[in-house]
């Protein structure tokens, strides 16, 4: 157990609890003097946070606190999980539904943007709250009809929509639920004849990665092809408890790829990428998408400029192997979808120059 928790209400707390996902689900830090109650003098801006958490709640893992390093407000993972009082300032060209998700909803909380898949938004609840989270907007509502009748609804679109091949789970997050009611999800959606392929989008093994289970991967097990997308966006992240989690799912037959959000003081230059990247390569994890940061309200303040990605992507494409490399994307709305980011910088330009004859057809 990290040292900072010495002198924090965790003290006590034994190790078998710790590695419990339940408890450290039921112990979330939800309050700044919860939080301040652990980190002590150095949350020095708990009064400033408070009008932040009326907008946007805060939920902490107590494993995910443990890994943040004390006392330095720079630190990429406190910025992840921690609020700050820029994600209520107004910026320009930014919205809470910047994808237009809420207009391609067919069903309550089913997304149906592509012609071949759909996206289950099965719960608004996380282990841990992303500051940068694309879908904040539903944190402030709690779900107020019964899993089972918003399912039931999701599952009787998809059934009457015979061009869906694929459902993805999201939220959210959906390993919220325990392992009895996420099998009635992916049972609910595997029992349909069109749907070939289930995936579960989750970071749980980034915030949580106790929650991945012999019991949960055996289950899983049972709806292969299902297929398990992820967020690392740091190194720091990238733990023997996260690769214990990543390897179960493998164990089981259960691809896991990985989708990072590039993100302003967190993972923004060449070499905190790399070493992420590498990471992500050596616990079998494959660096799938490195999403623009989207223009969501309350999320400003983690974007960068397209120049940044692309002058990054084109230093790694000369340092990694493509094996470890993800495709630079922006999410457009509506059914633009997802379009890769490129550019040619001028000595690409100069060896495509060079090698003209290489693209000749005989």
């Amino acid at each position: 157990m990290n040292k900072k928790f010495l002198h924090s209400p965790f003290q006590t707390v034994s190790a078998r609890d710790w590695r419990d996902w339940r408890w450290q689900f039921q112990n979330r830090i939800t309050s700044m003097a919860g939080l301040a109650g652990i980190l002590g003098k150095q949350m020095p801006r708990t009064e400033k946070l408070r009008p932040v958490l009326s907008s946007y709640p805060m939920a902490i893992t107590p494993y995910y606190l443990s890994l943040i390093q004390e006392g330095d407000e720079n630190d990429p993972l406190t910025i992840q999980c921690i609020p700050d009082i820029r994600e209520i300032s107004v910026l320009p060209n930014c919205s809470e539904d910047p994808l237009n998700e809420d207009r391609y909803m067919p069903a309550p909380k089913l997304i149906h943007r592509y012609p071949d898949r759909a996206l289950a938004i099965v719960t608004k609840t996380c282990a841990t709250y992303c500051r940068h989270c694309n879908r904040k907007r539903f944190w402030k509502t709690p779900e107020t009809s019964p899993l089972k009748s918003r399912l039931a609804k999701m599952v009787r679109y998809v059934a009457d929509s015979p061009e869906i091949r694929e459902v993805i789970l999201s939220g959210g997050d959906p390993l919220i639920y325990d392992d009895e009611k996420l099998e009635m999800i992916l049972a609910a959606f595997a029992a349909i004849p069109h749907v070939e392929i289930l995936r579960i989008g989750s970071r749980m093994p980034a915030v949580l990665p106790m929650r991945i289970t012999k019991d949960l991967c055996r289950m899983l097990k049972r709806y292969r092809p299902l297929w398990f997308n992820t967020q690392f966006n740091h190194p720091s992240e990238i733990t023997s408890n996260a690769a214990r989690a990543c390897n179960m799912l493998q164990e089981a037959g259960i691809p896991v790829s990985n989708q990072s959000v590039l993100l302003k003081g967190v993972n923004d230059s060449s070499a905190v990428m790399e070493r992420l990247l590498y990471g992500l390569q050596k616990i079998s994890v494959r660096p799938y998408y490195l999403f623009h940061c989207e223009p969501v309200k309350g999320c400003g303040h983690f974007r960068t400029d397209r120049s940044t990605g692309l002058a990054m992507i084109e230093t790694l494409r000369g340092r990694c192997s493509g094996l470890s490399l993800p495709q630079y994307v922006a999410d457009l709305p509506g059914e633009a979808g997802k379009v890769p980011l490129l550019a040619l910088s001028e000595t690409m330009k100069k060896n495509f120059d060079k090698h003209q004859d290489f693209f000749d057809f005989f």
